[in-house]
């Protein structure tokens, strides 16, 4: 019987990509097991090391010492060669001793001695401690990069009403795309047709869904849950909310608080100093002691072993890693240590106000025309020179004007001023008309005609907290308009809390003194600075530094960047600016106030937990050195005891995450 060979394009295709006999799952599986190993070497090479130790003493057991020995010669290599690579390779690049090398020396020290099996354990419990911490760092690492696996690289671009999914790469600024149920928000941006809820506990970590409608502002990395949504792109894929956080993290990774710096700095000098002295114990003791050479050198490997500053080395770092890392999860981003380390310090915090103390959404309360004009005609033309402001009073005061003058004719509001100038931090001004017209505050339409305005309302207005904005025109004050930006609910009791604390609080606003009283006196601030320019900010921290020595500033505006540079502390609101976020040191990612007192109770713990570390590594090295002269301390406690202290003091710091 003669069998034909037939041709199948797709069985051809599938046996190339997948291979026959399941080839290509095998090879996946092989890679999986690969990156595994990869990922857990250093503690697979620890365990591994373990069991040859246990090997090694069962046949020490059965007197077969030379076999035990070929099998503890294993524990070393396999135990001790990652860590002795890495010695050697930091001595070479930054040509200085390191704790490793004191470690092989020890453990080769207790094999020339025949403690073969006591410098075994040696190397198995170092190679552990550095699995340990190595665990800590990537364990340190998952909790604050874990978002990247939640960031889509897709998205439906609807373009000519029809959909086609794209690389988001791809896509730019103005681009539209469909967000469905269930998915992923792939870009910042506003929300163009649809409402739904949204899950942001990604990026603010606010466990509640937000409902989101037309006009609303949508992150990269947040979760549409019920309606499909059309979205427009506002920010390239590389600007978004996200990735700016995920800079943020890396930044943090990076940078080594001050203390880890110092331990690093005293880790080389010491390392010579644990060395020379071993040099003179391998001499002096039977001249001075009357040791035995054998007990001499054996003493010597004891004090290499116990005075390594392994403990010490590791007191700092996996506790900062593990605070870090449960800020981030709390919606508190540090951007290194060094900052986390300063908040245990602090003494005083400023804030700004608007955006920060109060919502940023001032609205229209009052407003008071002179006699001769009617309040049509003042809201028309002032909404025609507000037109032309960025400031968010100018924006409340037209969408009240707008509102207000809906179905009347409002002709004026269509006015185009000429000659109009933005004076920041004053007012805007320009002609309508052929009259000069000007909307701002006291100082910049004239002090004393903006106080006796209306028999003086100005300040009984300002007393209830509300901000004044004056219109002029050709022939004196036209009117003035009264808003009042009410505090955050969350305000007061976060003041309270750092005040509990023992941190002085400080406003800095523009506002009136009056309104700024008023502000202070809702939220329980200590004192404030009030017509405060933006110029001017930067200069009352750094008065308040020459007063307090360690202080923060707590702002979301671009005017607020220098005051935040200022700072020893610079703290942003997540809804704040970019510029704000990119200044600061610390990013409240909810826009909570409360966040501060518990970054500072965070900082304060950590701190504490290093000292811990750094009082018990010590303490543990004297005892073990003492113990070592008086000659009542053997290799093996030696070797537990030391490398027993790393552990706990690594242990101790993971105490953080769980903060």
């Amino acid at each position: 019987m003669r069998t034909e060979t037939v041709s199948c394009p797709l069985l051809e295709w599938v046996q190339t990509e997948y291979g026959t006999g399941n080839t290509r799952f095998a090879k996946a599986g092989r890679r999986d097991v690969a990156g595994w190993m990869k990922k857990h070497g250093e503690l697979i090479a620890a365990l591994a090391s373990g069991v040859f130790i246990a090997a090694g003493w069962l046949l020490a057991s059965f007197e077969w010492k030379t076999a035990s020995i070929f099998v503890f010669l294993a524990a070393y290599a396999i135990g001790g060669y990652a860590k002795a690579r890495e010695g050697v390779e930091d001595t070479i690049r930054n040509r200085r001793l390191n704790v490793e090398l004191l470690m092989i020396l020890a453990a080769i020290g207790s094999a020339v001695i025949g403690y073969w099996m006591e410098g075994a354990l040696l190397i198995f419990i170092f190679a552990l401690s550095g699995a340990l911490e190595q665990y800590t760092t990537d364990r340190n690492r998952r909790e604050l990069s874990k978002l990247m696996t939640m960031k889509p690289e897709e998205a439906w671009l609807v373009r000519d009403g029809a959909e086609r999914k794209v690389a988001v790469k791809a896509l730019a600024v103005g681009d539209r795309v469909r967000v469905k149920p269930g998915e992923r928000v792939p870009v910042d941006g506003i929300i163009a047709e649809g409402s739904t809820s949204v899950d942001e506990s990604a990026i603010t970590g606010e466990s509640l869904p937000v409902g989101k409608g037309p006009g609303n502002e949508v992150f990269a990395g947040t979760v549409n849950l019920r309606g499909s949504v059309l979205v427009e792109m506002t920010k390239p894929s590389t600007e978004t909310l996200f990735q700016k956080i995920m800079n943020l993290v890396q930044n943090a990774q990076e940078e080594q608080p001050p203390s880890q710096r110092v331990l690093e700095r005293f880790e080389g000098p010491y390392v010579k100093a644990v060395l020379a002295i071993t040099g003179a114990l391998l001499v002096v003791p039977p001249f001075l002691a009357g040791w035995s050479w054998t007990e001499t050198f054996y003493r010597a490997m004891v004090f290499l072993v116990v005075a390594s500053p392994c403990a010490l080395v590791a007191s700092v770092m996996p506790a900062a890693l593990a605070a870090i890392a449960t800020g981030a999860r709390r919606g508190i981003l540090f951007k290194g240590g060094v900052h986390l380390e300063n908040l245990a310090r602090l003494k005083a915090v400023a804030f700004d106000k608007t955006g920060t103390l109060t919502a940023g959404k001032p609205a229209v309360t009052d407003v008071i025309v002179r006699d001769d004009l009617d309040e049509e005609t003042l809201l028309a033309n002032t909404v025609a020179l507000e037109n032309h402001s960025g400031h968010p009073l100018a924006g409340a005061i037209v969408r009240f004007a707008k509102a207000r003058l809906s179905g009347k004719d409002g002709s004026g509001m269509l006015a185009a001023p000429e000659a109009m100038e933005d004076v920041a931090g004053h007012g805007v001004k320009g002609v309508i008309g052929g009259v000069a017209w000007m909307a701002g505050n006291a100082a910049f339409v004239g002090r004393e005609e903006a106080d006796a305005f209306a028999d003086g309302a100005a300040a009984r207005l300002a007393e209830q907290g509300k901000t004044l904005v004056f219109v002029r025109d050709g022939t004196g004050i036209a009117g003035l308009i009264a808003l009042k930006d009410e505090i955050r609910p969350e305000a007061e009791e976060a003041v309270r809390e750092l005040k509990r604390a023992g941190l002085r609080t400080v406003m800095l606003t523009g506002d009136r003194r009056q309104t700024a009283a008023a502000i202070a006196g809702e939220s329980g601030i200590d004192e404030f600075v009030a017509e405060c320019l933006p110029e001017t900010k930067a200069g009352h921290v750094a008065g308040l530094k020459n007063r307090w020595g360690v202080v923060a500033m707590v702002g979301d505006g671009i005017n607020d960047a220098p005051a935040l540079a200022s700072a020893t502390v610079g703290i942003a609101m997540g809804g704040g600016t970019d510029v704000a976020m990119e200044t600061a040191d610390v990013v409240l990612m909810k826009n909570d106030l409360r966040k501060i007192a518990e970054a500072v109770r965070l900082s304060k713990r950590m701190n504490r937990i290093i000292r811990q570390n750094i009082a018990f590594s010590i303490a543990v090295i004297l005892l073990l050195i003492a113990s070592n002269f008086m000659q009542s301390l053997s290799l093996p406690l030696g070797v537990i005891g030391h490398e027993g202290s790393t552990i706990l003091v690594i242990l101790n710091g993971l105490r953080l995450l769980k903060a």
